[in-house]
């Protein structure tokens, strides 16, 4: 399966959460499509089917993808 680039799923999650934010707080139309569009591109991203699954699998891939950083020798 084609993963997405670390760095389009964390735009993506950012997208959401500001999304999220702004149809919590102003339920404009406009925010409420964008969250939905957003929304579906992370479920794409991600081979998922539901926002919550597609945030965790986005999430994980992003930790999973961090820089370690070099072991100190003893």
């Amino acid at each position: 399966m084609l993963m997405a680039h670390p760095a389009v799923l964390q735009e993506l999650v950012e997208q959401y959460e500001t999304l999220h934010t702004l149809h919590a707080e102003e339920g404009s139309a406009e925010a409420r499509q964008r969250l939905e569009d957003v929304s579906y591109t992370l479920c794409i991203s991600t081979g998922t089917r539901s926002i919550d699954t597609a945030l965790r699998a986005a999430r994980q891939r992003l930790t999973d993808s961090a820089p370690q950083p070099p072991a100190i020798a003893a």
